[in-house]
């Protein structure tokens, strides 16, 4: 049986229970009720006491969590910011995470978070959130990150973490050279979370030279799950939309280029690094950034890695399908992909036309896609006349070696797989119609136009909605072009009018009730 508290805890700690067990929100006049009872300094005083009573910290900092939640808790703790230095040094993580909350439940409700943030300088807090990020314990570590990230959400804020000056100043880099390896990956993590806040901080981060630690980390060959962890961040990091206006002034590519290249690293490894470069080079802002010839070498990497196919790890060859795709997705980068000394997309024509294997194939028709300009807008689709006769020419050679013979039979045969692939077939036909070599090849097989236009054939919503989106590119490709006054076709263009006329779910042409005679049973 555990023993009861003091008799002069007994109150402050059930009504301490009471309010942190309270299932709705609190609100200011309940924090206000709580603190007149029982005042901020005699709680604090409880936490910085010995007493053994079971429960008593998990109580009181459960309590308080929901406090400082209210305006009018975050309001009074700004009154006694030494309880909160204090508590960022306690020896409890229970104490100093609730401390780290405690920053960010202030900054984020005040108005004028310059004032705020000028008052925590006073008390050192940034450089012990810094202490708490690298040295706490899971959970204490991601409070004080989330409390940095409110820091640098204002100019005051910003020039704490990015001073003008190192003298006397804290350092990042510095930071990240003098802790441990989990130590480093935690910097890294805020400055991702610094990155993505902004323009303006991703450009603070870029000047301070903080993206050199990513490098650093990637070219370390003796920790290779920080090299991972490293990479998982960088993964997040450049879905940024800014990410590419900075990372691509840096070293970075062709760390990731070497670490591609590089046959006696993890094939885990190689995957991410793949990955990342084919969300670096995604956007089309990317090529005004970056050398063409540091791409190519890149994308001269990626062909090294498909070249050997049969031995490549499944995942990692997913990952490069995908990344052409995504390199594929603006027209700088089709072109490319189609005119490169090696043309690299003709891997991608193999895979999605050949058998190697489910996911593969998958992969490759959705990246033959994005190259074929399914995400671009309508009149940027088309590629340059050189990349369009490689396109053009990859197609019809793809054919020739295969029994099918012509890019329809091609199409066909992808149409009638499985529902995963039908939907990415859809999606290819959808992009390639806006070629009139294409969409006569489609037209004039007349399997193709009864799988596309039958209502039927679908049975979730995603695949009726591809089915419809390409049933309906095919027929205004078809209206916009001269072939409607071909005889042959006139079945075909029926079929893809009706069908869109059906729209995407309608499976049947209303029929009206009609009675029904039939012989009546005997006994």
């Amino acid at each position: 049986m555990e023993p009861s508290p003091p008799s002069d805890l007994a109150p402050i700690l059930a009504a301490a229970s009471d309010f942190s067990s309270y299932p709705g929100s609190q609100t200011d006049a309940s924090a206000e009720e709580f603190l007149d009872r029982f005042p901020l300094p005699a709680i604090f005083s409880l936490l910085q006491t010995e007493a053994d009573v079971p429960g008593l910290e998990a109580t009181i900092v459960g309590c308080l969590d929901r406090v400082f939640k209210t305006r009018y808790g975050a309001s009074v703790l700004l009154q006694y910011l030494p309880f909160l230095q204090a508590g960022l040094q306690a020896n409890s993580q229970m104490v100093r995470c609730l401390a780290c909350k405690a920053v960010s439940y202030i900054l984020e409700s005040t108005e004028d978070k310059g004032i705020v943030v000028k008052n925590l300088v006073g008390y050192d807090i940034y450089s012990l959130l810094i202490d708490c990020l690298i040295k706490g314990n899971e959970e204490t570590s991601a409070a004080s990150l989330n409390a940095i990230k409110n820091i640098a959400r204002c100019p005051e804020g910003m020039s704490v973490i990015f001073p003008a000056t190192s003298e006397g100043s804290i350092q990042l880099e510095v930071v990240a050279a003098h802790c441990s390896s989990l130590g480093r990956i935690r910097v890294l993590a805020l400055i991702k979370e610094l990155f993505s806040l902004s323009s303006s901080a991703a450009s603070a981060v870029y000047d301070a030279n903080l993206l050199q630690l990513f490098e650093a980390e990637i070219y370390k060959s003796d920790d290779m799950l920080t090299t991972m962890s490293a990479l998982e961040l960088l993964y997040e990091l450049v879905e940024s939309p800014h990410s590419s206006k900075f990372l691509l002034k840096t070293a970075l590519l062709q760390k990731l280029t070497d670490t591609i290249s590089n046959a006696s690293i993890d094939c885990v490894l190689r995957s991410r690094a793949i990955s990342i470069s084919g969300r670096l080079l995604s956007s089309p802002d990317s090529y005004t950034d970056v050398e063409e010839s540091r791409v190519t070498s890149l994308l001269l990497a990626i062909d090294r890695r498909l070249k050997l196919l049969e031995s490549l790890d499944a995942n990692e060859c997913e990952s490069a399908l995908e990344a052409l795709g995504q390199i594929g997705t603006s027209t700088h980068g089709a072109v490319l992909l189609l005119t490169s000394s090696t043309i690299v997309a003709r891997h991608v024509f193999e895979i999605a036309f050949g058998h190697e294997g489910r996911g593969k194939q998958l992969a490759a028709l959705h990246a033959l896609g994005d190259i074929c300009g399914v995400n671009r807008p309508e009149d940027s689709m088309l590629l340059n006349n050189n990349a369009e006769e490689c396109l053009k020419r990859l197609f019809y050679s793809t054919a020739a070696r295969t029994s099918k013979l012509t890019p329809s039979g091609l199409l066909l045969s992808v149409l009638q797989q499985e529902p995963d692939i039908r939907l990415a077939a859809y999606r290819l036909i959808s992009s390639l119609v806006v070629r009139p070599w294409c969409l006569k090849e489609v037209c004039s097989k007349r399997d193709i136009i009864t799988i596309v236009t039958d209502a039927n054939i679908e049975g979730t919503k995603n695949g009726m909605d591809a089915r419809f989106h390409c049933c309906t590119a095919i027929n205004s490709a078809l209206l916009a072009s001269n072939l409607l006054n071909d005889a042959s076709i006139a079945e075909s263009a029926a079929k893809l009018q009706e069908a869109v006329r059906r729209g995407p779910y309608l499976a049947k042409r209303h029929i009206e009730p009609q009675p029904l005679v039939v012989t009546a049973d005997r006994f």
